[in-house]
């Protein structure tokens, strides 16, 4: 045997059953290769070879601690009892697998088995993990939380976010990483300059530890360990598992760039042949024992592959694909329980609707770049550490992605998260979290996401290119995610009430120079406005006005300075869902409409919804369909530049353009 075992103080019973744990997983996948070879089934990620890293993992972990696993972890999933007929359907793209056949292979979650499946861009999972075992910190459960990673996934930021949050907030975190040696066909000498990834840990200020991949008792002893130690002293970790993948990074890419040697030396490290020698020679398993097992697995698995085959194709659904985009919310309004109104600057209500949803929401955690005792860089939540202390109100370290995936782990650990952008601009640091977890992940496996992003957006206060854009465009494009811009203090502190509530994740603009700008009277409790209402401000026969922002307040100052034009003024205040119902009859009256937003033309809503008014409203226009933004450049930083670069004085050109068509 090229591996040395040692059963501690393992029953007969506990050897056999993680040999059984072990088998069933190398089974399905030489099922899934036969099946491969026939065509039957489109693609397959192989872990063969690197099964003992998995089955140690979860046989270690208790039922209803979270794991998130990647595409060769079969074990993971069958180690926690999925039933293999669903895993198949799943992988065969049927109705009744884990992801409704939306969602290929491991790509899937299921709170039921505390199990978080990976996107494909690897990394974001560990930021996710972060959420998940905060969770368990602030509710005291003594849980902990494992990620796995391979080894090229290290070379990802998501990678050192995310470790690094973890060692700040001495996060329960098990970082496993499966090193075989590859990244698809890039060897490990052109992914990293370290001996081991044990190396790393020092240099976060975490513990590290190495063992051999191939040998499942090593892994569970390991495991076992390591969560005592976290039980006892919350903290991080990272276990760098040495294996080897013995087939291709998926079957199709083959193996013809790794040396047959390597082949040579790790097949004779084989974890389950190994296993099994172990356990014949300690009399635990037989040669009629290993035979009578193997029979019973491969007909659970022919079971469920003709089961799996005899299931119908799922016949598309338009309406039940697009009603699974958003997790289900039925808006109850919440009214002013009296009529105290104070005046309220943008970020009064706004600072004042957190902290109502922070009394309202105790499992509410907010975070974010300076949020606790600097208050933030607007001081919006400036005093709040005092009211709400400092395991709700935290400041992060500059990573906005894992900030982001741990809002998503928080969710999907019973919990909510406010993450505030800086400045709405840095979101692009965290774009793939928000684009491809946040907001797909209840469409893929009805994972709701009660995250809200707070994004201080816009221009008009001299900040230059990078703290000046808007951006809300980029998100509108994103089926899933919930756009909100109000342009009053009252509609922005209903709206925000409302976010909470909301289980989809939520987009806040609030525009930067709208915070001490503007003031008005706004009630002093707790209500909520409906995401998704538009709201007519001015009625009138002439023309239409459609616009968001700060564009509403230019149109008001532009209004007032042309009485003689009767216009219909709609503030949509929510672009996704978008409340087409009111543009529509809105333009369908008057017969002209223009669309005012500061986002540069090209490309900014307001080509979306001239679009949808010309396919919709054709017959009822009078004059072309306008719009109206701000230049197609940089925001500059120059004050002159950045007024001319602004729509404002254009608007008021085309609105009289339009009025007089």
């Amino acid at each position: 045997m090229q591996l040395q075992f040692s059963r501690k103080d393992k029953s007969d019973s506990e050897l056999l059953h993680i040999y059984k744990t072990l088998l069933l997983p190398r089974m399905i996948e030489e099922k899934m290769l036969n099946l491969l070879r026939q065509g039957q089934i489109s693609k397959w990620f192989s872990g063969i070879g690197q099964e003992a890293i998995s089955v140690g993992t979860v046989l270690a972990m208790e039922t209803d601690e979270y794991i998130l696993p990647m595409h060769r972890n079969l074990g993971i999933f069958t180690g926690r009892g999925m039933p293999f007929h669903q895993l198949f359907t799943q992988w065969q793209g049927k109705f009744n697998g884990f992801s409704k056949g939306r969602e290929r292979s491991f790509h899937f979650g299921a709170n039921e088995y505390h199990i978080v499946g990976m996107i494909s861009h690897l990394g974001p999972q560990m930021g996710v993990a972060d959420g998940i075992a905060l969770a368990h910190q602030l509710k005291k459960t003594n849980k902990i939380t494992a990620v796995f990673t391979g080894d090229g996934g290290t070379s990802q930021g998501d990678f050192h976010e995310s470790v690094n949050v973890a060692a700040v907030w001495d996060l329960p975190v098990i970082f496993i990483i499966e090193n075989n040696g590859y990244g698809l066909s890039t060897p490990s000498n052109e992914q990293f300059r370290f001996n081991s990834f044990t190396e790393k840990g020092p240099g976060y200020g975490i513990p590290a530890r190495q063992v051999d991949g191939n040998n499942v008792l090593e892994v569970l002893d390991a495991i076992r360990e390591i969560r005592a130690d976290m039980q006892q002293n919350q903290r991080p970790w990272l276990l760098e598992c040495m294996t080897f993948r013995m087939r291709g990074h998926e079957e199709a890419s083959g193996t013809k760039y790794v040396p047959q040697e390597l082949f040579d030396i790790w097949a004779k490290k084989d974890p389950i042949s190994n296993y099994e020698g172990f356990l014949l020679n300690e009399n635990v398993l037989s040669p009629e024992k290993i035979t009578e097992i193997r029979a019973e697995f491969k007909k659970y698995i022919e079971e469920g592959v003709a089961a799996t085959f005899a299931e119908p194709e799922i016949i598309p659904d338009t309406a039940y694909e697009l009603n699974d985009v958003y997790a289900p919310h039925h808006f109850t309004p919440t009214l002013p329980a009296s009529d105290k109104k104070t005046e309220k600057r943008l970020i009064d209500a706004i600072s004042e609707g957190l902290a109502l949803a922070m009394e309202k929401h105790p499992e509410l955690i907010l975070m974010g770049q300076d949020i606790a005792e600097y208050g933030g860089v607007f001081k919006i939540t400036d005093g709040f550490v005092e009211r709400f202390g400092k395991n709700r109100v935290r400041n992060t370290p500059l990573c906005e992605a894992a900030i982001l995936g741990t809002g998503l782990g928080l969710s999907i650990n019973g919990m909510k998260a406010m993450v505030e952008m800086q400045f709405a601009d840095f979101v692009t640091e965290g774009f793939n979290q928000i684009i491809n977890n946040l907001a797909k992940s209840h469409y893929r496996w009805e994972q709701n996401v009660d995250v809200v992003v707070r994004m201080p957006t816009g221009a008009g206060v001299a900040a230059g290119p990078f703290h000046s854009q808007s951006n809300e465009a980029w998100f509108t494009h994103t089926p899933g995610l919930k756009v909100v811009y109000p342009a009053f203090p009252s509609d922005a502190k209903g709206l925000l009430l409302a976010s909470f509530e909301d289980p989809n994740p939520v987009l806040f603009f609030e525009h930067k120079a709208l915070y001490r700008s503007y003031a008005e009277e706004v009630s002093n409790d707790y209500y909520t406005i409906e995401i998704g209402k538009a709201n007519l401000l001015k009625k009138g026969k002439a023309l239409s006005i459609i616009t968001y922002g700060f564009g509403v307040h230019w149109a008001l100052e532009i209004l007032a300075k042309h009485p003689e034009i009767d216009a219909d003024l709609l503030d949509l205040r929510t672009l996704m869902p978008l409340d087409e119902e009111a543009v529509f009859e809105s333009v369908r009256k008057t017969g002209k409409v223009i669309i005012l937003h500061e986002d540069c033309l090209t490309g900014g809503f307001g080509g979306e919804l001239a679009a949808r008014i010309s396919e919709n409203c054709f017959e009822s226009l009078d004059a072309p369909v306008m719009r109206v933004g701000s230049l197609d450049t940089p925001v500059p930083f120059s004050s002159v530049l950045e007024q001319n670069f602004l729509p404002k004085k254009r608007f008021e050109e085309k609105l009289l353009q339009l009025f007089n068509y």
